[in-house]
């Protein structure tokens, strides 16, 4: 294989972005790199990073600033939960200067994790401690509950952490791994605020729930991809009907519900416990 195209295999296996300096030390010569660049192989960003053509568009963007990818943009990358978002973040040092931040939001806060400067993506102690400061509390608890979902983290980790921000420290005392998506999560905070007790995952008839609130209000939150097959729905009017048999109350919102009126979503289930609902059984 030529040289100039195993450096290029070289950076495809980074992710399509590299610097310029951990390519030479890498064993890959200045003459090969000026090879690959000339030859439309690679491309030069801010001179010193090199770039794929097919390179994802937000490390690209990362390394037009000398930057790091993080918070909701690496989250997203590390297949994490994050809500809609339109700019690339990038984490970049207190010390930089001409940057253009069109299309970008800068992070400038020094995470607790140590991250070397030839570095694309931010470690994902960073990325949880940016999202903590850039996102509303609902939405990056979501994002770190994600985390740990996946086993990226785990809530002894999250303790031990030296967060450096008051808000992240917040959230990792309460953030858990229960929720099987972002729309529970923010479901289990806005009830939590509104002083209701969620318990999630509960096993009733042989099957989870998303939430049971005291004995017999039960609470399933449709995701944003959910009932993409009639299959799908039909499972879940079957599951609904069988615990509505058992005597249960069920409740059942969807992601444009609990995401963008989660008040009323509150609403509904406060006015179920006003009832009683969630200490009865419902009349045969």
């Amino acid at each position: 294989m030529p040289q100039h195209a195993a450096l290029v295999t070289w950076i495809e296996a980074r992710g399509g972005v590299a610097h310029t300096t951990e390519a030479v030390r890498s064993g890959h010569s200045r003459h090969h790199i000026a090879a690959a660049v000339a030859g439309g192989l690679l491309e030069r960003v801010r001179r010193s990073w090199l770039v794929t053509p097919g390179c994802d568009e937000r490390l690209r963007a990362a390394a037009s600033v000398s930057g790091r990818l993080t918070c909701v943009s690496a989250a997203s990358a590390l297949g994490l939960w994050t809500p809609d978002h339109d700019l690339v973040h990038v984490a970049v040092a207190r010390t930089a200067s001409r940057l253009n931040s069109g299309g970008l939001r800068i992070h400038t806060a020094r995470g607790p994790a140590p991250v070397g400067p030839l570095s694309t993506v931010d470690p994902v102690l960073n990325v949880l401690f940016h999202t903590a400061r850039c996102l509303d509390e609902p939405d990056a608890l979501a994002v770190w509950e994600s985390a740990m979902r996946k086993r990226l983290v785990d809530a002894g980790m999250l303790e031990a952490v030296q967060w450096r921000s008051s808000r992240a420290a917040k959230l990792a005392r309460v953030a858990g791994d229960l929720s099987d998506s972002g729309v529970e999560t923010r479901f289990v905070d806005a009830m939590r605020t509104a002083g209701v007790e969620v318990q999630q995952q509960a096993w009733i008839d042989g099957h989870r729930v998303d939430g049971l609130i005291g004995r017999f209000l039960v609470v399933q939150l449709d995701g944003f991809a959910h009932h993409s097959s009639p299959r799908d729905r039909r499972r879940d009017l079957e599951a609904d009907a069988r615990l509505q048999l058992l005597g249960f109350t069920v409740l059942r919102f969807d992601y444009f519900q609990t995401l963008y009126r989660p008040q009323a979503v509150v609403d509904t289930v406060i006015t179920a416990m006003s009832q009683g609902l969630h200490l009865r059984r419902r009349a045969a």
